[in-house]
């Protein structure tokens, strides 16, 4: 009603920086992303440059109200986590959202900040097959860098910029149970059960963001395990029955072989591109995943580019993609 009109309404209050992100100036965008040309469509895109900054706005906010009661789930991490400038960006973008009327779901990763602690408390780490191996001691650091610092973090951030927040981990309410992935590998888990009835709960009911840190327990032995970002949010987004995942990233989403981007692809496409080896090393389970979701019932998922400002917005509300979008 009344509140969620005055949420929309509150596009307005984050001023130039929202303008900018949907009028995008040399400074913002260093990247050529706003001048690709849509490989999949076959079709220029547009910079919304060309258009008057109300015009855009106005278009965003009609955008917004549609998308009232939406259940979002968005996977964060990379370069939008890398900074505080980039991190207080995402903060306010999701305040918005939230405030709006969506139901936002956050899953956030934390490799490099475990690497870090790891070095710091001088616990030696070995790969196996490019994989981290997760022992014990290895396991609980992660579980203190990722359930401690970056999700309380996380929390307070978004809740600085206006919205509200709480922070779980996949262990709370049981919420993700798991296999062991590899024996090799250690304590890495496999996302096997998802509990999402908190989720739902705080998102829908509260109007809370659920912030989630990717760790769940061994349905087996009890034991943690530390899982992939990318997939708890998908399993997430499936379980939740979300309209959108986006799953942000360090890169502009798929491209071809001559660096086009893919502005949206099928699955019929992805298994091509994979086997023509497009697609190819990191980037295959990350498009897996958003395939697996759209399988499962998540209305789209997205890669999409985690270091322009702004990208979920300019996703979710503007014309020009920030990444690429997979469909079932």
């Amino acid at each position: 009603g009344a509140m969620k009109i005055l949420g929309v309404a509150g596009l307005f209050l984050w001023g130039s920086s929202l303008a900018s992100a949907f009028v995008p100036s040399k400074t913002l965008y260093p990247l050529p992303s706003r001048a690709r040309r849509y490989v999949a469509g076959g079709r220029a895109l547009r910079s919304s440059a060309e258009e008057d900054p109300a015009t855009v706005i106005s278009t965003a906010l009609k955008k917004l109200s549609s998308l009232t009661d939406e259940t979002i789930v968005i996977k964060y991490g990379g370069h939008a986590m890398g900074s505080e400038e980039a991190r207080a960006s995402f903060a306010k973008d999701v305040a918005l959202l939230q405030s709006a009327g969506l139901q936002v779901v956050i899953v956030h990763g934390g490799g490099p900040q475990i690497a870090n602690m790891l070095d710091k408390l001088q616990i030696p780490t070995r790969f196996e097959g490019g994989m981290r191996v997760t022992d014990e001691a290895t396991m609980e650091v992660a579980e203190m860098v990722l359930s401690g610092s970056i999700n309380k973090r996380t929390v307070q951030e978004i809740c600085s910029a206006g919205g509200s927040a709480i922070g779980l981990s996949g262990k709370d309410d049981l919420m993700l149970g798991c296999k062991q992935l590899d024996p090799a590998l250690g304590y890495v888990g496999e996302v096997v059960q998802v509990r999402p009835l908190i989720l739902d709960y705080m998102a829908s009911e509260l109007g809370v963001v659920p912030v989630v840190a990717p760790i769940g327990y061994g349905l087996d032995d009890g034991k943690t395990y530390n899982i992939n970002a990318d997939v708890a949010a998908g399993a997430i987004a499936q379980e939740l029955c979300a309209n959108r995942l986006l799953l942000l990233t360090d890169v502009p989403g798929v491209l071809s072989k001559d660096k086009e981007l893919f502005s949206e692809l099928s699955a019929d496409q992805v298994e091509d591109l994979i086997e023509d080896e497009t697609i190819s090393g990191g980037m295959i389970p990350k498009v897996q995943t958003a395939l697996d979701a759209a399988k499962g019932g998540v209305g789209k998922a997205s890669i999409i580019d985690g270091r322009i400002p702004h990208a979920i917005l300019l996703d979710i509300l503007g014309d020009t993609p920030a990444g690429t979008g997979i469909v079932a």
